[in-house]
């Protein structure tokens, strides 16, 4: 599932080793970037962790506010960084691709081989485990991400 979110990006113009500062209202994310590509970046990993959790843990994932609703929310949280003073920017997340970026654990699986199949596999120096892999892949037609 794509999403687009709504993001605020302010330039602090200080000296600190990260100068932007970033906003995602819906989903009450902060973190920050050394340039403004790399807020950017910062804000679509941030929505990515975010959402496969919030996913991992059976929870809805907000729909994105209008540009409206999102400048109302970081409005309402000004305690300390005025972010409707920053830029507002829209940042896509793909989360099944970025699940597949993050998520590269590995689980097992009992396969059932019979023994003279697998005597050849062994001999042959054959990693079972990665042709499994790449069959279950050309069978899915899916791609390996890295």
């Amino acid at each position: 599932m794509k999403q687009v979110y709504p993001t605020f990006i302010l330039n602090t113009n200080n000296d600190s080793a990260h100068p932007f500062l970033v906003c995602v209202p819906d989903l009450e994310i902060f973190t920050e970037g050394d340039t403004f590509a790399d807020a950017i970046e910062m804000a679509r990993d941030a929505i990515g962790l975010t959402g496969i959790s919030m996913e991992d843990h059976n929870e809805e994932l907000p729909l994105p506010s209008d540009q409206e609703a999102a400048i109302e929310k970081v409005r309402q949280d000004t305690e300390e960084i005025d972010f409707s003073k920053g830029v507002l920017t829209y940042v896509d997340v793909d989360f099944s691709e970025y699940r597949k970026k993050v998520d590269n654990k590995t689980v097992r699986r009992n396969v059932a081989l019979p023994s003279w199949l697998n005597y050849e596999a062994e001999h042959a120096g054959i990693n079972v485990s990665r042709v499994l892999q790449e069959a279950l892949m050309e069978v899915l037609n899916v791609k390996r991400k890295i």
